[in-house]
């Protein structure tokens, strides 16, 4: 999309453009280098416990080793209370509630839909093909002049599978609203994240998480990029402190960890390739599909039976066979070597009985 194309302001609802952002204590004063300052601006608790004061309400620690770390200036960095906080954002900064509507891709994350029934936003959905790749044409023939996002999930969740960077390309230039790129799962995968495309792109939304590859999925912290003008209006509405000092001190101290972190995702692609060779082994799996993620979706003979028998082995995966293109289908996490080794012996048991 070229940028000359691209209003950005026509896709704002008006509410939120003529919106003006609740200032908080914090944002109204921003120099705290000095241990000799009294604070008596934020009816705060004076007794120092390590969390009586209000966080940063802009996580600029956070973003400053994000913006180390991604290559990507911090105007260009929103932080969310988990990726949910994150799209829910997005829903209300541009989604007239009972008028427009997004287009997902099932099957996909489930969080979309449940957004845009909460936001009273329609869903128009356009399936994936037979090779979990997005019906490019049938995408852009669905859009209507009320048709505010694209929902992208690459890698996608559950079929595990990164989307053609062709088919993604075209989309971002021809759809007329903004895409929103999902790359919970980009850590594991070959394919270069989206991010480096943002100066390209206006119309370019790419969300990450330290949940997966970071191992932090208990601390809530979700991550935008996006074009400063798009960040811009996502902090008029997001709440003023809506990332604890809790999970700013735990995201900074995985973050200073980055080799760790990369030592611990080569482990799990590790890992994956031998669970994908012992899986072959199993008499009842019919299908095991490509993965770019740290999971694995596979076609089974009775999805809802052989999840039974796992469970009873004491073994919890997750049955997707209610989802669209995904009959029959389980999708098996990566462990650790232990547990992937139970899970074969589990699952060869399950076949000589």
């Amino acid at each position: 999309m070229r940028s000359k194309d691209f209003d950005l302001l026509k896709l704002v609802r008006p509410n939120i453009s003529a919106l003006k952002p609740y200032s908080s204590a914090r944002d109204e004063f921003k120099d705290a280098t000095s241990n000799q300052i009294i604070f008596l601006d934020a009816n705060e608790n004076p007794f120092e416990n390590g969390v009586n004061r209000y966080p940063d309400p802009q996580q600029k620690d956070v973003k400053s080793m994000l913006s180390s770390i991604k290559n990507i200036p911090t105007e260009n960095i929103l932080l969310g209370n988990g990726s949910d906080e994150v799209l829910d954002l997005i829903f209300r900064a541009f989604c007239e509630p009972n008028q427009d509507n997004i287009i997902t891709l099932p099957p996909t994350y489930g969080m979309y839909d449940v957004l845009a029934n909460t936001n009273a936003i329609d869903v128009l959905r356009v399936e994936l093909d037979t090779d979990f790749q997005p019906k490019v044409d049938d995408i852009l023939n669905t859009q209507n002049d009320n048709t505010k996002l694209l929902f992208l999930c690459s890698p996608n969740n559950p079929t595990a599978n990164s989307f053609e960077a062709s088919k993604i390309e075209k989309l971002l230039t021809d759809f007329r609203g903004i895409v929103v790129i999902d790359e919970a799962y980009i850590d594991f995968s070959e394919e270069e994240s989206w991010i480096s495309k943002l100066s390209d792109f206006p119309n370019l939304i790419v969300t990450q998480t330290l949940s997966k590859a970071y191992g932090m999925a208990g601390i809530r912290l979700g991550i935008c990029f996006a074009s400063t003008e798009i960040i811009s209006i996502l902090n008029k509405i997001k709440p003023p402190y809506n990332v604890n000092q809790l999970t700013q001190q735990k995201a900074i101290q995985r973050l200073e960890k980055q080799q760790d972190v990369k030592n611990e995702i080569q482990d799990i692609i590790s890992e994956r390739s031998l669970l994908i060779k012992a899986l072959k082994s199993i008499t009842w799996i019919d299908t095991i599909y490509p993965t770019q993620a740290n999971f694995v979706l596979v076609k089974v003979d009775d999805a809802t039976n052989r999840y039974n028998q796992l469970v009873e082995k004491g073994i919890v995966v997750r049955n997707r066979t209610n989802q669209p293109l995904c009959n029959n289908c389980l999708r098996f996490t990566v462990g650790t070597s232990d547990e992937n080794e139970k899970l074969i012996a589990v699952m060869q048991s399950i076949s000589k009985s």
